[in-house]
Protein backbone atom coordinates (compact mmCIF):
# COMPACT_ATOMS: atom_id res chain seq x y z
CA UNK A 1 0.00 0.00 0.00
CA UNK A 2 2.81 2.75 0.84
CA UNK A 3 4.46 2.11 -2.14
CA UNK A 4 1.29 2.71 -4.60
CA UNK A 5 0.72 5.73 -2.05
CA UNK A 6 4.01 7.52 -3.18
CA UNK A 7 3.69 6.54 -6.49
CA UNK A 8 -0.03 8.38 -7.14
CA UNK A 9 1.26 11.32 -4.80
CA UNK A 10 4.03 11.63 -7.43
CA UNK A 11 1.63 11.39 -10.32
CA UNK A 12 -0.22 14.48 -8.80
CA UNK A 13 2.84 16.32 -8.79
CA UNK A 14 2.55 19.48 -11.32
CA UNK A 15 5.13 19.05 -13.29
CA UNK A 16 7.24 22.71 -13.26
CA UNK A 17 9.51 23.61 -16.32
CA UNK A 18 12.60 24.95 -14.15
CA UNK A 19 14.07 27.87 -16.58
CA UNK A 20 17.47 29.56 -15.32
CA UNK A 21 15.55 32.60 -14.40
CA UNK A 22 13.07 30.45 -11.94
CA UNK A 23 16.04 28.56 -10.42
CA UNK A 24 17.65 32.34 -9.73
CA UNK A 25 15.00 33.48 -8.13
CA UNK A 26 14.98 30.24 -5.84
CA UNK A 27 18.61 30.47 -4.95
CA UNK A 28 17.78 34.12 -4.58
CA UNK A 29 15.01 33.22 -1.68
CA UNK A 30 17.48 30.80 0.04
CA UNK A 31 20.07 33.27 0.42
CA UNK A 32 17.52 35.94 1.77
CA UNK A 33 16.36 33.30 4.88
CA UNK A 34 13.55 30.87 3.07
CA UNK A 35 14.00 27.80 3.86
CA UNK A 36 14.46 24.85 1.97
CA UNK A 37 11.11 23.36 2.84
CA UNK A 38 8.96 26.36 2.35
CA UNK A 39 10.69 27.06 -1.38
CA UNK A 40 9.64 23.16 -2.09
CA UNK A 41 6.30 24.01 -1.10
CA UNK A 42 5.99 27.47 -2.65
CA UNK A 43 7.71 26.02 -6.20
CA UNK A 44 5.50 22.86 -6.25
CA UNK A 45 9.35 20.90 -6.35
CA UNK A 46 11.06 18.18 -4.43
CA UNK A 47 13.39 19.48 -1.67
CA UNK A 48 15.94 17.09 -3.10
CA UNK A 49 15.82 19.12 -6.63
CA UNK A 50 15.67 22.88 -4.61
CA UNK A 51 18.93 21.15 -2.72
CA UNK A 52 20.17 20.29 -6.12
CA UNK A 53 19.80 24.20 -7.52
CA UNK A 54 22.00 24.89 -4.76
CA UNK A 55 24.77 22.70 -4.60
CA UNK A 56 25.01 24.23 -7.91
CA UNK A 57 24.39 27.77 -7.26
CA UNK A 58 27.28 29.43 -8.44
CA UNK A 59 27.64 28.03 -11.39
CA UNK A 60 23.75 28.96 -11.96
CA UNK A 61 24.09 32.99 -10.63
CA UNK A 62 26.97 33.14 -12.77
CA UNK A 63 25.23 31.85 -16.22
CA UNK A 64 24.08 34.88 -18.51
CA UNK A 65 21.57 32.43 -20.97
CA UNK A 66 18.75 33.45 -23.52
CA UNK A 67 15.37 34.14 -21.74
CA UNK A 68 13.75 30.33 -20.94
CA UNK A 69 16.90 28.00 -21.03
CA UNK A 70 16.18 25.36 -18.79
CA UNK A 71 19.85 24.10 -18.32
CA UNK A 72 23.58 24.25 -18.68
CA UNK A 73 25.68 22.75 -21.10
CA UNK A 74 29.41 22.59 -21.95
CA UNK A 75 28.90 21.56 -25.68
CA UNK A 76 26.73 25.01 -26.40
CA UNK A 77 28.96 27.55 -27.55
CA UNK A 78 29.11 30.86 -25.71
CA UNK A 79 28.28 32.65 -28.78
CA UNK A 80 25.01 31.11 -29.84
CA UNK A 81 23.83 32.17 -26.19
CA UNK A 82 25.12 35.96 -27.54
CA UNK A 83 23.17 35.31 -30.45
CA UNK A 84 19.92 34.10 -28.85
CA UNK A 85 19.86 37.24 -25.95
CA UNK A 86 20.37 39.49 -29.15
CA UNK A 87 17.42 38.22 -30.96
CA UNK A 88 15.15 38.21 -28.46
CA UNK A 89 15.93 42.14 -28.08
CA UNK A 90 15.66 42.52 -31.61
CA UNK A 91 11.83 40.24 -32.00
CA UNK A 92 11.10 42.76 -28.99
CA UNK A 93 11.32 45.79 -30.83
CA UNK A 94 9.86 44.21 -34.19
CA UNK A 95 6.89 43.29 -31.84
CA UNK A 96 6.16 46.24 -29.98
CA UNK A 97 7.01 48.92 -33.34
CA UNK A 98 3.78 46.55 -34.32
CA UNK A 99 6.13 44.67 -37.47
CA UNK A 100 5.54 40.63 -38.25
CA UNK A 101 8.01 38.47 -37.36
CA UNK A 102 8.53 35.51 -39.42
CA UNK A 103 10.57 32.59 -39.12
CA UNK A 104 12.85 33.44 -42.04
CA UNK A 105 12.97 36.83 -40.83
CA UNK A 106 14.61 35.32 -36.79
CA UNK A 107 16.89 32.66 -38.88
CA UNK A 108 17.87 35.70 -41.61
CA UNK A 109 18.89 37.76 -38.20
CA UNK A 110 20.17 35.47 -36.48
CA UNK A 111 23.17 34.45 -39.50
CA UNK A 112 23.72 38.08 -39.69
CA UNK A 113 24.55 38.74 -35.55
CA UNK A 114 26.30 35.32 -35.93
CA UNK A 115 28.73 37.09 -38.76
CA UNK A 116 28.95 40.35 -36.67
CA UNK A 117 30.03 38.72 -33.52
CA UNK A 118 32.53 36.39 -35.01
CA UNK A 119 34.08 39.76 -36.68
CA UNK A 120 34.83 40.40 -32.91
CA UNK A 121 36.08 37.25 -32.07
CA UNK A 122 38.84 36.37 -34.56
CA UNK A 123 40.40 34.09 -32.79
CA UNK A 124 37.03 31.97 -32.50
CA UNK A 125 36.92 28.24 -33.21
CA UNK A 126 36.04 26.44 -35.99
CA UNK A 127 32.94 24.91 -34.84
CA UNK A 128 31.73 28.54 -33.62
CA UNK A 129 31.67 29.39 -37.46
CA UNK A 130 29.36 26.11 -38.33
CA UNK A 131 26.19 27.79 -37.11
CA UNK A 132 23.73 28.01 -40.41
CA UNK A 133 20.44 29.08 -38.24
CA UNK A 134 18.59 25.62 -38.78
CA UNK A 135 15.33 24.38 -38.90
CA UNK A 136 16.07 22.69 -36.41
CA UNK A 137 17.75 25.09 -34.26
CA UNK A 138 14.58 27.41 -34.69
CA UNK A 139 12.60 24.79 -33.42
CA UNK A 140 14.84 24.55 -29.83
CA UNK A 141 15.12 28.39 -29.68
CA UNK A 142 11.69 29.08 -30.25
CA UNK A 143 10.84 26.17 -27.38
CA UNK A 144 13.85 27.86 -25.30
CA UNK A 145 12.96 31.17 -25.22
CA UNK A 146 8.88 31.04 -25.07
CA UNK A 147 8.87 33.34 -27.98
CA UNK A 148 5.08 33.50 -29.27
CA UNK A 149 2.98 34.99 -32.49
CA UNK A 150 5.86 33.96 -34.69
CA UNK A 151 4.60 33.45 -38.19
CA UNK A 152 5.86 29.95 -40.09
CA UNK A 153 6.50 30.50 -43.86
CA UNK A 154 2.97 30.72 -45.72
CA UNK A 155 0.61 31.02 -42.56
CA UNK A 156 -2.12 32.67 -43.31
CA UNK A 157 -3.04 36.43 -41.94
CA UNK A 158 -6.67 35.13 -41.30
CA UNK A 159 -6.38 35.50 -37.50
CA UNK A 160 -4.70 39.30 -37.98
CA UNK A 161 -7.93 39.73 -40.08
CA UNK A 162 -9.76 39.08 -37.49
CA UNK A 163 -8.18 40.92 -34.62
CA UNK A 164 -8.51 43.95 -37.45
CA UNK A 165 -12.35 43.93 -37.79
CA UNK A 166 -12.82 43.74 -34.06
CA UNK A 167 -10.18 46.73 -32.72
CA UNK A 168 -12.06 48.68 -35.87
CA UNK A 169 -15.23 47.93 -34.47
CA UNK A 170 -14.36 48.98 -30.90
CA UNK A 171 -12.44 51.89 -32.22
CA UNK A 172 -15.43 53.33 -33.98
CA UNK A 173 -17.35 52.63 -30.93
CA UNK A 174 -14.61 54.46 -28.80
CA UNK A 175 -14.69 57.50 -31.27
CA UNK A 176 -18.45 58.15 -31.11
CA UNK A 177 -18.73 57.90 -27.41
CA UNK A 178 -16.12 60.51 -27.28
CA UNK A 179 -17.46 62.72 -29.91
CA UNK A 180 -14.39 63.01 -31.79
CA UNK A 181 -14.25 64.98 -35.26
CA UNK A 182 -11.15 64.02 -37.60
CA UNK A 183 -9.72 67.29 -36.80
CA UNK A 184 -9.46 66.61 -33.50
CA UNK A 185 -7.81 62.86 -34.02
CA UNK A 186 -4.18 62.93 -34.63
CA UNK A 187 -1.57 59.41 -34.89
CA UNK A 188 2.20 59.85 -34.77
CA UNK A 189 4.89 57.44 -35.73
CA UNK A 190 8.91 57.27 -35.71
CA UNK A 191 10.95 56.75 -38.68
CA UNK A 192 14.77 56.10 -39.95
CA UNK A 193 16.15 58.20 -42.86
CA UNK A 194 19.45 58.13 -43.89
CA UNK A 195 19.48 61.26 -45.30
CA UNK A 196 22.72 60.99 -48.12
CA UNK A 197 21.90 58.39 -49.32
CA UNK A 198 21.74 57.60 -53.29
CA UNK A 199 20.36 54.51 -55.41
CA UNK A 200 23.13 51.57 -55.36
CA UNK A 201 23.53 51.89 -59.15
CA UNK A 202 24.77 55.36 -58.90
CA UNK A 203 28.32 56.38 -59.17
CA UNK A 204 27.98 58.77 -56.57
CA UNK A 205 27.24 55.39 -54.59
CA UNK A 206 30.04 53.59 -55.86
CA UNK A 207 32.45 56.41 -55.17
CA UNK A 208 30.54 56.99 -51.21
CA UNK A 209 32.00 53.16 -51.01
CA UNK A 210 35.64 53.68 -51.50
CA UNK A 211 35.51 56.40 -48.45
CA UNK A 212 36.95 54.81 -45.68
CA UNK A 213 34.29 53.83 -43.00
CA UNK A 214 31.74 54.31 -45.54
CA UNK A 215 29.76 57.07 -43.14
CA UNK A 216 27.51 59.75 -45.39
CA UNK A 217 25.71 56.80 -46.69
CA UNK A 218 25.12 55.18 -43.05
CA UNK A 219 24.34 58.87 -41.83
CA UNK A 220 20.61 58.10 -39.97
CA UNK A 221 18.19 60.16 -38.07
CA UNK A 222 14.78 59.48 -37.00
CA UNK A 223 11.96 61.34 -37.67
CA UNK A 224 8.45 61.25 -36.06
CA UNK A 225 5.94 62.99 -38.02
CA UNK A 226 2.08 63.59 -37.11
CA UNK A 227 -1.10 65.11 -38.66
CA UNK A 228 -4.52 64.99 -37.98
CA UNK A 229 -7.42 62.65 -39.59
CA UNK A 230 -8.92 65.84 -41.53
CA UNK A 231 -5.49 66.49 -43.35
CA UNK A 232 -5.19 70.11 -42.70
CA UNK A 233 -2.88 69.98 -39.24
CA UNK A 234 0.80 68.80 -39.87
CA UNK A 235 2.65 69.09 -36.72
CA UNK A 236 6.47 70.15 -36.38
CA UNK A 237 8.36 66.94 -36.89
CA UNK A 238 10.71 65.35 -34.32
CA UNK A 239 14.16 65.15 -35.95
CA UNK A 240 16.63 63.22 -33.54
CA UNK A 241 20.22 63.32 -34.67
CA UNK A 242 23.73 61.56 -32.96
CA UNK A 243 25.07 65.48 -33.13
CA UNK A 244 23.70 67.97 -30.45
CA UNK A 245 25.23 71.02 -32.23
CA UNK A 246 26.45 70.10 -36.26
CA UNK A 247 29.60 71.76 -37.40
CA UNK A 248 27.68 73.54 -40.03
CA UNK A 249 25.33 74.81 -37.52
CA UNK A 250 27.98 76.97 -35.66
CA UNK A 251 29.20 77.94 -39.15
CA UNK A 252 25.67 79.32 -40.09
CA UNK A 253 24.69 80.56 -36.37
CA UNK A 254 21.68 78.26 -37.03
CA UNK A 255 19.04 79.04 -33.93
CA UNK A 256 17.52 75.47 -33.32
CA UNK A 257 14.38 76.64 -32.08
CA UNK A 258 13.50 78.93 -35.30
CA UNK A 259 14.19 75.30 -37.93
CA UNK A 260 11.25 73.73 -39.30
CA UNK A 261 11.87 70.56 -37.20
CA UNK A 262 12.27 70.18 -33.20
CA UNK A 263 16.04 69.36 -33.22
CA UNK A 264 17.02 66.65 -30.36
CA UNK A 265 20.46 64.70 -30.06
CA UNK A 266 21.96 61.28 -28.47
CA UNK A 267 24.24 59.04 -29.33
CA UNK A 268 22.26 56.57 -31.47
CA UNK A 269 19.79 59.16 -32.66
CA UNK A 270 17.07 57.46 -31.54
CA UNK A 271 13.77 58.98 -29.77
CA UNK A 272 13.89 58.48 -25.88
CA UNK A 273 10.69 59.06 -23.76
CA UNK A 274 12.48 62.35 -22.37
CA UNK A 275 12.58 63.21 -26.07
CA UNK A 276 8.75 62.17 -27.04
CA UNK A 277 7.47 63.64 -23.93
CA UNK A 278 9.08 67.45 -24.43
CA UNK A 279 8.17 67.30 -28.05
CA UNK A 280 4.37 66.65 -26.82
CA UNK A 281 4.82 69.36 -24.10
CA UNK A 282 6.12 71.88 -26.35
CA UNK A 283 5.23 71.24 -29.90
CA UNK A 284 2.14 68.81 -30.42
CA UNK A 285 -0.10 70.10 -27.25
CA UNK A 286 0.76 73.64 -27.87
CA UNK A 287 0.01 73.09 -31.55
CA UNK A 288 -3.11 71.40 -31.63
CA UNK A 289 -4.55 73.87 -28.46
CA UNK A 290 -3.89 76.97 -31.16
CA UNK A 291 -5.54 74.74 -33.95
CA UNK A 292 -8.67 74.10 -32.16
CA UNK A 293 -9.19 77.40 -31.22
CA UNK A 294 -8.63 79.27 -33.83
CA UNK A 295 -11.24 76.99 -35.83
CA UNK A 296 -13.54 76.88 -32.85
CA UNK A 297 -13.46 73.77 -32.17
CA UNK A 298 -14.27 71.60 -28.53
CA UNK A 299 -10.93 71.87 -26.70
CA UNK A 300 -10.18 67.79 -26.81
CA UNK A 301 -8.17 66.22 -28.63
CA UNK A 302 -6.95 62.08 -29.60
CA UNK A 303 -3.86 60.82 -29.89
CA UNK A 304 -3.43 57.10 -31.46
CA UNK A 305 0.09 55.75 -30.47
CA UNK A 306 2.09 52.37 -31.11
CA UNK A 307 3.74 50.41 -28.43
CA UNK A 308 7.04 51.63 -28.96
CA UNK A 309 9.74 51.77 -26.17
CA UNK A 310 9.64 55.62 -26.21
CA UNK A 311 5.54 55.95 -25.31
CA UNK A 312 4.61 55.50 -22.16
CA UNK A 313 1.88 53.64 -21.32
CA UNK A 314 0.90 55.79 -18.70
CA UNK A 315 1.51 59.51 -20.52
CA UNK A 316 -1.97 60.13 -20.36
CA UNK A 317 -1.92 60.26 -16.65
CA UNK A 318 1.14 62.27 -17.04
CA UNK A 319 0.09 64.84 -19.08
CA UNK A 320 -3.47 65.39 -16.70
CA UNK A 321 -2.55 68.33 -15.17
CA UNK A 322 -1.41 70.50 -17.83
CA UNK A 323 -3.41 68.89 -20.77
CA UNK A 324 -6.30 67.78 -19.58
CA UNK A 325 -7.97 67.76 -22.86
CA UNK A 326 -5.89 65.28 -24.79
CA UNK A 327 -6.79 61.39 -24.67
CA UNK A 328 -4.06 58.88 -25.51
CA UNK A 329 -5.10 55.80 -27.19
CA UNK A 330 -2.54 52.80 -27.86
CA UNK A 331 -2.72 50.37 -30.59
CA UNK A 332 -2.36 46.53 -30.11
CA UNK A 333 1.23 45.47 -30.97
CA UNK A 334 0.42 42.69 -33.63
CA UNK A 335 -1.76 44.51 -35.81
CA UNK A 336 -0.03 48.04 -35.60
CA UNK A 337 1.55 48.01 -39.42
CA UNK A 338 -2.00 47.14 -40.41
CA UNK A 339 -4.14 49.62 -39.13
CA UNK A 340 -1.86 52.86 -38.03
CA UNK A 341 -2.11 55.80 -40.50
CA UNK A 342 1.36 56.58 -40.64
CA UNK A 343 2.00 53.59 -42.12
CA UNK A 344 -0.03 53.48 -44.58
CA UNK A 345 1.53 55.11 -47.77
CA UNK A 346 2.31 58.65 -45.95
CA UNK A 347 5.84 58.06 -44.05
CA UNK A 348 6.69 55.69 -47.91
CA UNK A 349 5.02 59.10 -49.58
CA UNK A 350 6.95 61.74 -47.51
CA UNK A 351 10.66 59.60 -48.16
CA UNK A 352 9.64 59.76 -52.38
CA UNK A 353 8.83 63.32 -51.74
CA UNK A 354 12.23 63.98 -49.49
CA UNK A 355 14.30 62.06 -52.60
CA UNK A 356 12.64 63.87 -55.24
CA UNK A 357 13.17 67.31 -53.67
CA UNK A 358 16.72 65.82 -53.28
CA UNK A 359 17.71 65.34 -56.97
CA UNK A 360 15.85 68.55 -57.75
CA UNK A 361 18.16 70.31 -55.85
CA UNK A 362 21.12 68.29 -57.18
CA UNK A 363 20.39 69.07 -60.66
CA UNK A 364 19.60 72.70 -60.07
CA UNK A 365 23.30 73.24 -58.04
CA UNK A 366 24.97 71.05 -61.43
CA UNK A 367 22.82 72.87 -63.74
CA UNK A 368 23.05 76.66 -62.13
CA UNK A 369 26.77 76.37 -61.11
CA UNK A 370 30.23 75.46 -61.83
CA UNK A 371 29.90 72.47 -59.61
CA UNK A 372 29.72 68.93 -60.84
CA UNK A 373 27.26 66.67 -58.88
CA UNK A 374 30.10 64.58 -56.97
CA UNK A 375 31.82 68.21 -55.60
CA UNK A 376 28.67 69.01 -54.37
CA UNK A 377 27.43 65.71 -53.10
CA UNK A 378 30.98 65.66 -50.81
CA UNK A 379 31.12 69.36 -49.93
CA UNK A 380 28.05 70.92 -49.88
CA UNK A 381 25.32 68.66 -48.84
CA UNK A 382 25.19 68.77 -45.39
CA UNK A 383 22.72 67.88 -42.53
CA UNK A 384 21.09 71.61 -42.79
CA UNK A 385 20.41 71.01 -46.60
CA UNK A 386 18.72 67.82 -45.42
CA UNK A 387 16.62 69.59 -42.89
CA UNK A 388 15.28 72.20 -45.48
CA UNK A 389 14.19 69.47 -48.04
CA UNK A 390 12.77 67.48 -44.93
CA UNK A 391 10.52 70.38 -45.15
CA UNK A 392 9.90 70.69 -48.38
CA UNK A 393 8.66 67.34 -48.29
CA UNK A 394 6.51 66.96 -45.26
CA UNK A 395 4.78 70.28 -46.55
CA UNK A 396 4.31 68.50 -50.24
CA UNK A 397 2.47 65.29 -48.38
CA UNK A 398 -0.66 65.70 -49.49
CA UNK A 399 -4.03 66.37 -47.47
CA UNK A 400 -5.80 63.58 -50.03
CA UNK A 401 -3.03 61.11 -48.53
CA UNK A 402 -3.05 61.65 -44.94
CA UNK A 403 -7.21 61.84 -45.06
CA UNK A 404 -6.85 57.97 -46.88
CA UNK A 405 -4.27 56.75 -44.15
CA UNK A 406 -7.10 56.18 -42.09
CA UNK A 407 -9.03 54.58 -44.12
CA UNK A 408 -8.18 50.92 -42.20
CA UNK A 409 -8.69 52.13 -38.77
CA UNK A 410 -11.56 54.29 -39.30
CA UNK A 411 -12.84 54.32 -42.81
CA UNK A 412 -16.17 56.29 -41.26
CA UNK A 413 -13.93 59.13 -41.26
CA UNK A 414 -12.38 59.09 -44.39
CA UNK A 415 -14.37 60.92 -47.50
CA UNK A 416 -15.44 58.38 -50.02
CA UNK A 417 -13.36 60.10 -52.98
CA UNK A 418 -10.21 59.67 -50.91
CA UNK A 419 -10.74 55.76 -51.45
CA UNK A 420 -9.62 56.03 -55.52
CA UNK A 421 -7.13 54.21 -55.48
CA UNK A 422 -7.18 51.96 -52.13
CA UNK A 423 -7.96 48.99 -51.15
CA UNK A 424 -11.26 48.31 -48.97
CA UNK A 425 -10.59 47.24 -45.33
CA UNK A 426 -12.45 44.58 -45.65
CA UNK A 427 -9.95 43.47 -48.38
CA UNK A 428 -6.97 43.50 -45.97
CA UNK A 429 -5.91 39.91 -46.07
CA UNK A 430 -8.68 38.99 -48.43
CA UNK A 431 -6.76 37.61 -52.06
CA UNK A 432 -7.39 39.55 -55.19
CA UNK A 433 -9.04 37.91 -58.26
CA UNK A 434 -6.45 39.18 -60.58
CA UNK A 435 -3.54 40.78 -60.07
CA UNK A 436 -3.70 44.25 -60.42
CA UNK A 437 -1.92 46.63 -62.73
CA UNK A 438 0.43 49.19 -60.73
CA UNK A 439 0.03 52.61 -61.61
CA UNK A 440 3.01 54.34 -62.43
CA UNK A 441 4.33 56.72 -59.56
CA UNK A 442 4.31 60.09 -60.56
CA UNK A 443 6.72 60.81 -57.79
CA UNK A 444 9.17 58.01 -58.69
CA UNK A 445 8.71 58.84 -62.64
CA UNK A 446 9.76 62.22 -61.80
CA UNK A 447 12.97 61.06 -59.87
CA UNK A 448 13.67 59.00 -62.26
CA UNK A 449 13.76 62.00 -65.31
CA UNK A 450 15.53 64.32 -63.28
CA UNK A 451 18.30 61.41 -62.73
CA UNK A 452 18.73 60.54 -65.85
CA UNK A 453 18.96 64.33 -66.83
CA UNK A 454 22.06 64.21 -64.59
CA UNK A 455 23.89 61.45 -66.09
CA UNK A 456 22.57 58.24 -63.21
CA UNK A 457 21.87 55.22 -63.41
CA UNK A 458 18.38 55.18 -61.80
CA UNK A 459 15.00 53.09 -62.66
CA UNK A 460 11.74 53.32 -60.48
CA UNK A 461 12.92 49.93 -59.02
CA UNK A 462 15.78 51.64 -57.30
CA UNK A 463 13.80 54.28 -56.24
CA UNK A 464 11.56 52.00 -54.47
CA UNK A 465 14.13 50.25 -53.14
CA UNK A 466 16.06 53.38 -51.96
CA UNK A 467 12.54 53.98 -50.00
CA UNK A 468 12.27 50.58 -48.39
CA UNK A 469 16.29 51.15 -47.29
CA UNK A 470 15.58 54.13 -44.99
CA UNK A 471 12.84 51.67 -42.30
CA UNK A 472 15.05 51.61 -39.24
CA UNK A 473 16.77 47.88 -38.73
CA UNK A 474 19.04 48.04 -35.39
CA UNK A 475 22.16 47.02 -35.78
CA UNK A 476 23.97 44.36 -33.84
CA UNK A 477 26.18 47.02 -31.95
CA UNK A 478 23.18 48.49 -31.27
CA UNK A 479 20.77 45.88 -29.74
CA UNK A 480 23.85 44.82 -27.87
CA UNK A 481 23.79 48.47 -25.79
CA UNK A 482 20.02 48.11 -25.72
CA UNK A 483 20.40 45.11 -24.24
CA UNK A 484 22.89 46.22 -21.76
CA UNK A 485 20.15 49.17 -21.16
CA UNK A 486 17.32 46.85 -20.14
CA UNK A 487 19.99 44.57 -18.08
CA UNK A 488 20.61 47.75 -16.45
CA UNK A 489 16.95 49.13 -16.28
CA UNK A 490 15.96 45.36 -14.91
CA UNK A 491 18.75 45.39 -12.01
CA UNK A 492 17.73 48.72 -10.70
CA UNK A 493 14.16 47.64 -10.71
CA UNK A 494 14.86 44.26 -8.61
CA UNK A 495 16.86 46.92 -6.12
CA UNK A 496 14.47 49.14 -5.72
CA UNK A 497 11.72 46.29 -4.65
CA UNK A 498 14.33 44.70 -2.23
CA UNK A 499 14.81 48.58 -1.07
CA UNK A 500 10.77 48.35 -0.95
CA UNK A 501 10.56 45.50 1.08
CA UNK A 502 13.30 46.69 3.55
CA UNK A 503 11.05 49.97 3.90
CA UNK A 504 8.48 48.35 4.07
CA UNK A 505 9.93 45.63 7.55
CA UNK A 506 10.94 49.10 8.65
CA UNK A 507 7.85 51.05 8.39
CA UNK A 508 5.99 48.11 10.08
CA UNK A 509 8.40 47.70 13.22
CA UNK A 510 7.82 51.84 13.12
CA UNK A 511 4.35 51.24 13.46
CA UNK A 512 3.93 48.46 15.65
CA UNK A 513 6.63 50.82 18.46
CA UNK A 514 4.09 53.83 18.04
CA UNK A 515 1.24 51.45 18.31
CA UNK A 516 2.82 50.13 21.73
CA UNK A 517 3.19 54.01 22.96
CA UNK A 518 -0.50 54.76 21.98
CA UNK A 519 -1.49 51.72 24.15
CA UNK A 520 0.66 53.40 27.28
CA UNK A 521 -0.78 56.50 26.86
CA UNK A 522 -4.55 55.82 26.64
CA UNK A 523 -3.88 52.95 30.01
CA UNK A 524 -2.76 55.98 31.85
CA UNK A 525 -5.41 58.13 30.76
CA UNK A 526 -7.60 55.57 32.18
CA UNK A 527 -6.27 55.11 35.25
CA UNK A 528 -6.37 59.10 35.51
CA UNK A 529 -9.83 59.21 35.11
CA UNK A 530 -10.81 55.68 37.16
CA UNK A 531 -8.47 57.48 40.19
Amino acid sequence: MGPKKAIADKQKRKTVRTTIELKKEIISKYERGIRVTDLASQFNLPRSTISTFLKHKEAIKSASVAKGVTSLTKQRPPIIDEIEKLLLVWINEKQLAGGRVSEPMICAKARTLHADLMKLKPESSSTEHEFMASRGWFDRFKKRSGIRSVVRNGEAASSDEKDVEKFVKEFHQFVDENGFMPNQMFNCDETGLFWKRMPKRTYITKEEKKLPGHKPMKDRLTLLLCANASGDLKIKPLLVYHSETPRIFKKHKVIKSKLNVMWKSNAKAFVTTQIFREWICEVFAPCVKKYLEENNLPLKALLILDNAPAHPQDMEYELADEFSWLKIKFLPPRITSLIQPMDQQVISNFKKLYTKALFHRCFEVTSETSLTLATFWKEQFHILSCVRLIGKAWADVSKRTLRAAWRNLWPDGVPPRDFEGFDAPSQLAAEPEAEPIPLPDPDVEEIVSVAKSMGLEVSADDVEELVEEHSIELTTEELQQLQKEQQKILAEEMSGEEESKRESTSGIKEMLLHWEKFQEFLKRIIMIRNW
